[in-house]
C-alpha cells in the first residue's frame, strides 16, 4: 500500500503579537481614566500605595515619551498619546511573553491572557504561571492567575476581576 498523504494540519507557530481581543482586555482594566472636557487626560496615584507610581493613559507608568522626564502628578496627555503609548507597550510586552514561554504551544488566547497579566504585574518572568503554561498544565496555570489578585498587601476586587477574565481568555 503506497504511503498516503499527510492530512493533518501542519502544527502552527505560537502567536507573538496580541490580538485585538487581548487589547480590548486590558483597556476594559486599565481604563482611560481622568479625561477632562478638554480631551486631556491626566496622571493617576497607584490605587494601592495613592502614590507612586504614577499612572496615565492605558496604565502607562515610568518615562513619559511625550514629555520627557517621568509620569508623575500633573503629566497630562492627549487621547492619541493614550493610545500610542498603549502600542509601542504591548509590543515590548508581547516580545517579553513570548521570550518567557519560548517554544511552548500557546493559542492566541492564551497568549493575549498571558500579556494582560504581564502588562499588570511585570511578573511572566518569574511567575509559576509562566511554568505551569510552559509545562502544558493549563489547569493548573489557570488557577495561578487568581494568586495575583493583591497591590499592598490587600486583595483588590478590580485584580480579582482582572484575573478572573484573564483566566476565562486563556481558558477558551
Amino acid at each position: 500500500m503506497p504511503d498516503q498523504p499527510d492530512t493533518r494540519p501542519a502544527p502552527q507557530p505560537s502567536p507573538r503579537r496580541i490580538s485585538a481581543a487581548g487589547i480590548a482586555l486590558i483597556q476594559r482594566f486599565e481604563g482611560c481614566a481622568q479625561l477632562h472636557t478638554d480631551g486631556m487626560i491626566d496622571a493617576y496615584p497607584d490605587p494601592a500605595t495613592g502614590a507612586a507610581p504614577w499612572t496615565i493613559g492605558w496604565g502607562a507608568t515610568g518615562r513619559d515619551h511625550f514629555n520627557g522626564g517621568r509620569i508623575r502628578q500633573g503629566t497630562r496627555w492627549t487621547q492619541t498619546q493614550c493610545d500610542t503609548r498603549l502600542a509601542e507597550d504591548l509590543v515590548r510586552f508581547a516580545e517579553d511573553v513570548a521570550a518567557a514561554i519560548g517554544e511552548a504551544p500557546t493559542t492566541q488566547a492564551q497568549f493575549d491572557a498571558l500579556v494582560s497579566f504581564h502588562y499588570n504585574t511585570g511578573a511572566i518572568g518569574r511567575a509559576t504561571l509562566t511554568r505551569k503554561h510552559i509545562a502544558g498544565n493549563t489547569r493548573a496555570a489557570v488557577r495561578e492567575f487568581g494568586r495575583w489578585n493583591r497591590a499592598g498587601g490587600h486583595v483588590l476586587k478590580g485584580l480579582t476581576r482582572r484575573r478572573a477574565a484573564e483566566a476565562e481568555m486563556y481558558s477558551s
